[in-house]
């Protein structure tokens, strides 16, 4: 059987004379900051310090123990080097790396068994792998290809490598390098697997895993025969002797128990095992993996309203609750098994059953897509092309299809992975972001998008379907981001207008639309421990990397409230605003269901402490704005829509039983009183959507000051308010606070005197670790709400009342 030997201990890291332990994996920044020769990046504005370590070259040494194996063959096998790199062993370049998106394989069998005079008084053979400055590399293919537009100063299309570290408009530019994913030695005689594809299928009843192997042969094993052997979950085991370089063995489930999206079932997972051998049955190298049954496929029809984009698993169309996932760490090597399933939990939690892996990052460990498995989260899966014109020469073609058929072939066993994705915004940059004229003919991707990709995916994953870009409108034919066809993004409203606009907007699948808010406050202080908090302290400007970013916040929060008197109240708005702007747009679009199919919020997660449009922050802790995707994002959904020209109570479902909600709706006056009420009985089919006309006598004078209407259904809450909140009358908010003490938490219980517009309780301000269960709410007069906050060690009802805040009178 193969041997392998993690290459994880030993490490040292040089530049120049200097040298300091190196962690394996992991990358040169986080080697220099645990070293203290560095100061932590994160803080404050240690960034722009930091920036030389990007620039330079780095060697990563070691030495490797002399060979004790009896095998044929010994490999040096690197799953990932980020990223222009020469290896050497002992003294000698055995290769050359420029990819930090797949995995390299070098046949070192008998160099550990030379003398090595560099490493002759410690027995063994020295390894070093030179990192080249990824700028260097970078600005030499494109002095080699020539120059194309992007939408950063930065050379980041020119050079396999994750786009954002070189800085994005939420992101630091901190440019990375070093030995990042495994390395290991791996010892082996006759053959090995060097690729396995399973296939999974179901039809009529029937599970199908077809497993496509291909194998490396030493050259005693050239023309032995081998056997391949499967194992599906309890099944009889499957197998097939062959001679050749490749082989396929399949196995048959009889009514298996399909995987299913959250929300919609189980995910079940069954053990799926290979085991190639030789002829005497000895076994050589074995893969394994856990897959789920499923089937998904991309309904793209054309209607009365233009081009579909709807999510079909087992034969379900799906209305998709996405985010959009980034890197959780500008230093990826630092994302740990634990931190992924914090991460990807609080999105379940919130209701999300899709995650998008967005263009600009990288394709995430096994760990993220086997918890994406576990729970329930489809992902749509970028290929790693964003915001730039992309050559298609060489030296970039072969790396392209390499890495793209490394990484197909790598996540294809999981049942979560429901759809490749070109690219993120290059098909829309062409068209309207005044590259054509530029480029004057030259490439610039579209050969990848439209061609080499869907073909590999064709060729090694023909169970997924395949779309050439967000947005894309299917064809060269229509715009792009033409809303009514395919998918769309809508920045113009973030950009330029309000988010009360993404009422005029119907998407058939929005993408990526957002807001921005600052992260919590907890955050902004021990990221900027030396400064006093403020809107436009050089801290807080440094840390908002989107340009213009301020700007827009203060231009979206001046349409809806009066200039903030200071920074925790600009905080609170802030955030506030972010919160509803999302609702606003996912409440609109679901209730346009099946027309629209699905909503993904840019963005879930941020990579460092920063002003984004984030739903948690950068130090993991939850903006309201994730308590409301909880809200908004849930099976049964209440919300106050225009339809036909008035105002509609809508009753949104998503869950699998009808719903029939008695809807008590309340015309009211800003100091408590009731004008009118009624009730509506909106029914909602399984996976459907209804709408019940409000009543003319329940709807707010347009233009009203101090009216407003809200609905309730047995915990649900819609309200609208026919002014923007500069307007209106309301009463400077009134409520008591108590706590009620249990042994893993605190209750806050706040009973309003007054009507209180989006109570917020910013959990963070008690300590440190505190997390409040619940984001905004609104009360009426003589309600109470529950807070239930946990992490907090010293609790105090004075602490808890400072740390609560709610809209007041302009």
């Amino acid at each position: 059987m193969k041997d392998v030997t993690p290459l994880t201990e030993g490490w040292a890291l040089r530049h120049d004379s200097s040298r300091v332990p190196a962690q394996v994996p992991g990358c040169v920044h986080t080697d220099l900051l645990t070293a203290g020769l560095i100061p932590d990046p994160f803080l404050s504005r240690n960034e722009n310090d930091v920036g030389w370590v990007g620039r330079r070259d780095w060697r990563y040494d070691t030495v490797l123990a002399p060979r004790d194996s009896d095998h044929e063959r010994t490999d040096l096998v690197f799953d990932g080097l980020d990223t222009a790199a020469a290896v050497v062993i002992g003294g000698e370049v055995i290769g050359r790396t420029r990819n930090m998106h797949r995995g390299y394989r070098f046949d070192i069998t008998g160099k550990l068994d030379a003398e090595d005079p560099e490493t002759a008084e410690t027995a063994g053979t020295g390894l070093s792998v030179l990192f080249t400055s990824a700028y260097t590399e970078a600005e030499a293919v494109r002095a080699q290809l020539g120059e194309r537009p992007n939408s950063y100063p930065e050379p980041f299309q020119y050079i396999r490598k994750m786009a954002c570290s070189f800085g994005w408009d939420w992101g630091p530019t901190l440019v990375t390098a070093g030995i990042w994913k495994p390395a290991r030695l791996e010892h082996w005689s006759t053959a090995r697997l060097a690729g396995v594809r399973p296939l999974v299928t179901v039809d009529a009843g029937t599970g199908r895993v077809e497993v496509r192997i291909e194998v490396e042969r030493t050259a005693s094993g050239a023309g032995q025969q081998l056997t391949a052997d499967l194992r599906v979950g309890d099944r009889p085991m499957a197998s097939v002797r062959f001679d050749g370089p490749q082989a396929t063995v399949t196995s048959e489930v009889a009514g298996p128990a399909l995987w299913w999206p959250r929300g919609y079932g189980e995910q079940p997972l069954y053990d799926c095992e290979v085991i190639l051998r030789d002829g005497s049955g000895a076994p050589l190298d074995s893969w394994s993996r856990r897959i789920g049954f499923r089937t998904v496929t991309l309904d793209t029809s054309t209607d009365e309203h233009g081009t579909g984009f709807t999510l079909v698993v087992n034969g379900e169309r799906i209305f998709a609750r996405g985010v959009n996932w980034i890197p959780d760490d500008v230093f990826p090597s630092r994302i740990t098994a634990e931190r992924y399933r914090a991460r990807l939990t609080q999105a379940a939690e919130a209701g999300v059953d899709l995650i998008r892996v967005w263009g600009g990052g990288i394709y995430e460990s096994g760990t993220f897509y086997e918890l994406c498995d576990e729970l329930g989260l489809m992902v749509w899966q970028d290929f790693l092309f964003a915001c730039a014109a992309y050559p298609e020469e060489q030296p970039l073609r072969s790396e392209v299809e390499a890495e793209a058929r490394e990484n197909v072939t790598r996540l294809m066993p999981h049942p979560s992975l429901v759809l490749w994705n070109g690219n993120n915004e290059n098909l829309w940059g062409f068209r309207d972001w005044q590259w054509e004229e530029g480029l004057a003919g030259n490439s610039w991707g579209e050969g990848y998008y439209l061609g080499l990709l869907p073909r590999i995916v064709a060729e090694t994953d023909p169970t997924r379907p395949y779309w050439a870009g967000s947005p894309w409108s299917g064809s060269w034919d229509r715009h792009p981001n033409d809303p009514a066809h395919g998918t769309s993004h809508s920045w113009e409203v973030w950009n330029r207008t309000d988010y009360t606009d993404y009422l005029d907007q119907f998407p058939r699948f929005a993408a990526e639309f957002g807001w921005q808010a600052p992260p919590a406050y907890a955050t902004l202080r021990r990221a900027l421990p030396d400064e006093v908090p403020a809107a436009d302290s050089p801290g807080m400007l440094h840390h908002q990397k989107a340009a213009g970013g301020n700007g827009k916040l203060d231009r979206g929060l001046a349409r809806h409230f009066a200039v903030p008197a200071d920074f925790d109240r600009w905080h609170y708005l802030t955030q506030v605003n972010q919160a509803r702007a999302v609702a606003t747009g996912i409440e609109h679009w679901r209730a346009q269901w099946p027309l629209c199919a699905g909503t993904v919020v840019w963005q879930l997660n941020d990579c460092w402490p920063v002003t984004s449009w984030a739903a948690i922050d950068g130090d993991g802790r939850a903006k309201p704005l994730l308590h409301e995707l909880r809200r908004v994002y849930a099976d049964r959904l209440l919300t106050l829509q225009i339809r036909d020209g008035g105002l509609a109570a809508v009753a949104v479902n998503q869950s699998a039983a009808p719903w029939r909600p008695e809807v008590r709706l309340r015309r009211m006056r800003a100091d408590g009183q009731v004008l009118a009420d009624a009730v509506l009985e909106p029914a909602a089919g399984a996976r459907a959507v209804a709408a019940a006309p409000v009543p003319a006598g329940l709807i707010p004078d347009a233009g009203s000051a101090d009216e407003f209407l809200v609905a309730d259904a047995k915990g649900l809450r819609a309200v609208h308010f026919p002014v923007r909140d500069l307007l209106f009358a309301y009463p400077v908010p009134d409520f008591d606070v108590a706590l009620e003490h249990h042994e893993d938490r605190v209750d806050v219980r706040v009973t309003a005197r007054t009507l209180v517009r989006d109570l917020l309780l910013q959990a963070d301000r008690l300590a440190l670790a505190a997390t409040a269960d619940r984001g905004l709410l609104t009360l009426l007069p003589g309600e109470s709400a529950t807070i239930g906050v946990r992490g907090w060690d010293t609790p105090d009802a004075g602490a808890a009342r400072a740390a609560l805040f709610a809209v007041e009178p302009a």
